[in-house]
């Protein structure tokens, strides 16, 4: 989990390099167009050239470049919580992906060794079984010895234990998913700042001014939401995959108790 957080970070770094890098660059390229301009016939073949790369732009060159115009400030902080929030869902599917178990199958099996081998085949059975439910089977296996009262108690007290495992690290994703869209809000403040810097330095509102400055601060808002918006379907997911599997192992457990009274009556 570790390494995986230490992956995606240093990823998010590179990248918030890489496009500080281009956003750095950007003033030396425009600065080299007015001698182009200087030498054109028509100032209306300049627009149209200007105009028609931009259509042509594909939607990861638009995203960039509108996370450039945002600024790699408040944007470079949401695309941390990004690539972050990423990081732990792809983890947690996995995880939970793994954690799933046929149920029924794993009881059917269960009640044969308990008919063949007894209690120690049927533990045999939880050991090769991967999952959170025959880990549980097995503690209440290992337990019933001391009583069905025992075993239940058991059962109860591990799945506690297991539930927790399924839900580690999911609350970090709504910490994302509240931190991400506050992030742009408090870049749309501060842009809107700058811009009325801007007017009252000028001592005029001029409205290129007010509209360039205005659509940079709302970038940031922008890129926060879309954020909040993707790793909330991902958090819906894994709430919804983590109800599935408890429900199952409460399912199983009780159907276990009932495989276990029944095997103590018919040896009686």
């Amino acid at each position: 989990m570790k390494k995986l957080f230490a992956l995606f970070t240093i990823i998010g770094f590179l990248s918030l390099g890489a496009f500080n890098s281009v956003y750095a660059q950007q003033p030396d390229s425009n600065a080299a167009e007015p001698a182009k301009v200087a030498d054109a016939p028509a100032p209306t073949e300049d627009v149209a050239k200007d105009v028609a790369p931009a259509e042509d732009m594909s939607f990861t060159q638009v995203i960039k470049q509108k996370f450039i115009e945002g600024g790699p400030g408040f944007m470079g902080i949401v695309l941390v919580c990004f690539i972050l929030g990423l990081a732990i869902v792809i983890e947690r599917i996995i995880y939970l992906n793994m954690a799933s178990t046929n149920t029924e199958k794993l009881l059917k099996n269960i009640e044969g060794a308990l008919s063949s081998g007894g209690i120690e085949a049927a533990k045999t059975v939880c050991r090769d079984t991967k999952g959170p439910v025959a880990s549980i089977f097995y503690q209440g296996l290992d337990r019933s010895h001391e009583g069905i009262d025992m075993v239940e108690k058991s059962v109860v007290s591990y799945g506690g234990v297991q539930m927790g495992l399924l839900e580690k690290g999911i609350s970090w994703i709504s910490l994302f998913i509240a931190l991400a869209p506050m992030l742009g809000f408090l870049g749309t403040v501060v842009g809107m700042i700058q811009a009325f810097d801007a007017i009252a330095a000028a001592g005029d509102i001029s409205p290129t001014v007010v509209a360039s400055g205005i659509k940079v601060a709302l970038l940031t808002t922008v890129f926060g939401l879309v954020v909040a918006i993707i790793l909330q379907i991902f958090f819906n997911y894994l709430i919804s995959k983590v109800d599935s599997i408890v429900n199952d192992m409460e399912n199983a457990s009780i159907s276990l108790i009932d495989l276990l009274v029944k095997n103590e009556i018919s040896k009686k």
